[in-house]
């Protein structure tokens, strides 16, 4: 792969998982929106992933190895851990809790896989965590402890996911579909205890919202994407979710976004723009270094001067 190919290829990837965060932010508004149990929430989603998906690879036959398998349980307790979390406390605070992830990748990598971060990247990494706790964090209520312990559980998983499907050996295609199979199996029982169950043209509206788009085309999204770009840069863009996340809610319930929440979104983007930058960057300053040949010809001169 050519160098022009190889920067088109991961340019498709970010913007991958840039749609991927946009379409996971509709999460809020469309689980707030259904009257359903939390489970019953996700047994529907699932149900409609593992058609749109299916499609997508052309097949509705199971496959995959154990990395495959690991990344899809991660993606399930992820979905359910999330889905509960809404349910018990803000849409904002949910999210927020889970967007650790990226913090826990990145010590992943520099303590596990001993890569030796830049100085660029961890500052970046950190700015990104602050962002996000700073967006919300007139909205963290410590007496919900179980839907914030949730929230937060969901963030370690969501973290094993980014790290199992940046691995090669994982299919990410397979995972997805996998995961959806998995909690469609494990959730659609609960759905006959659910006495706020109903199909009223609202709430098929939202669950109609929630399994094509916020789950079903983001996760085609996010599989073609996280396999083009390093795992790093996929949470890192992820982080765009967490942002987004509270602008449908308030639309939709009325929920307004206050000047921390505005301040951390600043931070956010700032920091995933330069993170994204940083390739050029280093590029551009590389570029204008003297090859050794150049820096040979100019001891020359200044022997000849001296």
């Amino acid at each position: 792969m050519t160098e022009k190919s190889l920067i088109k290829d991961k340019t498709k990837g970010r913007l991958l998982i840039v749609a991927t965060a946009l379409l996971w932010g509709l999460a809020g508004v469309c689980v707030k929106s259904i009257p359903w149990h939390s489970v019953s929430i996700m047994a529907a989603r699932c149900g409609i992933g593992i058609i749109m998906l299916g499609i997508n690879k052309r097949s509705f036959r199971l496959r995959g190895n154990k990395k495959t398998l690991l990344g899809a349980v991660f993606m399930s307790l992820t979905g359910l851990l999330y889905m509960a979390s809404i349910k018990l406390t803000t849409a904002a605070t949910a999210i927020v809790l889970q967007y650790i992830a990226p913090i826990l990748v990145f010590l992943f990598s520099v303590v596990v896989q001993k890569v030796k971060p830049k100085l660029a990247e961890a500052l970046i990494v950190l700015a990104v965590f602050g962002g996000c706790v700073l967006s919300f964090a007139d909205q963290l209520d410590p007496s919900r402890v179980l839907g914030n312990a949730l929230g937060l559980l969901s963030g370690v998983t969501f973290a094993g996911q980014i790290i199992v499907f940046s691995n090669k050996s994982a299919d990410s295609n397979d995972g997805m579909y996998l995961s959806n199979v998995l909690s469609f199996i494990v959730c659609l029982p609960f759905m006959f205890f659910d006495k706020a169950l109903d199909f009223s043209p609202k709430t098929v509206f939202w669950v109609l919202i929630l399994g094509i788009f916020q789950y079903g085309m983001a996760n085609i999204c996010y599989a073609r994407g996280c396999q083009k770009i390093d795992k790093i840069e996929t949470s890192l863009l992820l982080t765009i979710e967490p942002i987004f996340n509270p602008i449908p809610v308030w639309i939709v319930t009325g929920e307004k976004m206050g000047t921390l929440a505005l301040a951390g979104f600043v931070i956010v983007i700032t920091a995933v723009t330069l993170y994204g930058a940083l390739p050029l960057i280093e590029k551009k300053r590389h570029s204008k270094l003297p090859t050794a040949d150049t820096a040979q010809d100019t001891d020359k001169e200044k022997t000849h001067e001296r």
